[in-house]
């Protein structure tokens, strides 16, 4: 497990003492099941809940021998328990504990995603009513292209975060899904009653129907949502990181008292937690890869997935974890630099007006292909040799005979540009 970037609490779900016990509340809740079931006696269930127990050291001792990690592990618990500890497993194949312990693991490493996750909505919704009307340059293939606001940017982040949610939250959905079905999926031991009955004590759904395993398109699934996930957050801090450019210099991450951002530069002021978001949100896309190659296993079972799932599960998990509080501390905490943004809205000398125009002149009868070119030579000027773009145009013999000079003064003013922003928040927020 990645345990540089793990919480303590997402490190406890993951950690073998808990794994141990999801197996155990299995074997407990089946044992439950087949008491009230009449299959085994009440008085075993008293027994193996109140001795049931195990050591870590004792497991590990055991699998040495075994090389079975569930045989290791019902032996050590046998051990504690006594006579009655032959009801422990009845009935059962690895992969009904095993997979069923897991998805409820995968639940509880969920919320704490779920809950953080939640917490960068707020923050992103907040700092884009913040900055709802902050002009800024907008910029296509990296080139100057019209004015927007800093707080569209961050309404566009706001709903892509909000897809990502329901994603997430329909992906774990179908990972919250438990099978007591038996060595090939036909109950042969075991009612489907039990499957259903255990499931429900342990708040998780049951496979309408499965072979030895969970079918590995549930954990896909969940692993390409986190993926997805990580590609936003990636999205958003390579924005940052741009903005952030010496050349730039509109937004910034904040830099605490006593960081250094060079051995060899103290000037430097480096988007590091942006560049580690952007870096790990790649493992997240490589685990989501591993979990499709794990859809396709040999009849009804192998266990080719299992070795990588206790990798890129726990990996996965905690990386969404951890980059979901990075990001939002970087958005808390983001430096905007206003008076930068406003000299770069200046920068071309006022050409990010050419598209309204473009579009005065053709409201005025000129063709859009000669509008184009008048409107375009002007800008070309301006472009490689530098100038006032408005002058010119308001210079310019061919256009000054379609425009007047208040019309050619409208089409440079930047509200009108930003006019309907209020109903963009509107359609993402509701009526303020």
């Amino acid at each position: 497990m990645i345990t540089r970037y793990t919480r303590p609490e997402m490190e406890k779900i993951w950690s073998e003492e808990n794994k141990f016990r999801k197996w155990l509340q299995v074997e407990i809740a089946v044992c439950e099941t087949l008491a009230d079931l009449g299959e085994i006696p009440s008085e075993a269930v008293t027994a193996i809940k109140e001795k049931a127990d195990f050591s870590l050291d004792r497991i590990q001792e055991i699998e040495e021998i075994t090389r079975h990690d569930l045989i290791a592990f019902t032996t050590a618990v046998a051990e504690t328990v006594g006579d009655h500890s032959r009801f422990i497993h009845f009935g059962l194949t690895s992969t009904d504990v095993v997979d069923t312990a897991q998805a409820i693991q995968i639940r509880e490493a969920s919320d704490l995603i779920e809950e953080e996750l939640l917490n960068l909505i707020s923050t992103v919704k907040s700092q884009a009513l913040r900055y709802q009307h902050l002009p800024m340059i907008g910029r296509t293939h990296g080139i100057h292209a019209e004015p927007i606001t800093l707080g569209l940017k961050l309404v566009v982040w706001y709903s892509e975060l909000n897809r990502n949610l329901e994603r997430f939250r329909q992906a774990r959905k179908n990972l919250q899904v438990g099978k007591i079905s038996g060595p090939v999926g036909t109950f042969s031991y075991l009612p489907p009653q039990v499957e259903e009955s255990v499931c429900k004590q342990l708040g998780l759904s049951f496979a309408q129907v499965s072979t030895q395993t969970l079918q590995r398109d549930r954990h896909a699934e969940y692993l390409c949502a986190l993926a997805i996930l990580g590609s936003t957050y990636d999205k958003i801090a390579t924005e940052i990181r741009h903005l952030q450019r010496t050349e730039v210099r509109e937004a910034a991450e904040a830099f605490a008292k006593g960081q250094k951002g060079s051995s060899a530069m103290p000037h430097k002021q480096n988007p590091i937690t942006c560049e580690q978001i952007s870096g790990l949100s790649r493992i997240l896309r490589g685990n989501a890869l591993v979990g499709l190659e794990n859809i396709p296993l040999w009849h009804e079972r192998d266990i080719s997935h299992s070795s990588v799932e206790r990798v890129i599960l726990p990996d996965s998990t905690t990386l969404a974890h951890y980059l979901t509080i990075k990001l939002s501390q970087v958005l808390q905490n983001l430096q905007v630099n206003k008076n930068e943004m406003e000299k770069n809205l200046e920068l071309t000398g006022g050409l990010i007006f050419s598209g309204a125009l473009l579009l005065a002149l053709t409201r005025k009868g000129v063709l859009r292909e000669q509008a184009y070119e008048w409107v375009q030579r002007n800008a070309t000027r301006v472009w490689n040799q530098s100038g006032n773009f408005q002058q010119l145009i308001l210079e310019d013999p061919d256009i000054k005979t379609h425009l007047s000079p208040d019309e050619i003064n409208a089409a440079f003013n930047i509200q009108d540009r930003l006019k309907y922003v209020d109903a963009i928040f509107e359609r993402v927020f509701g009526p303020s």
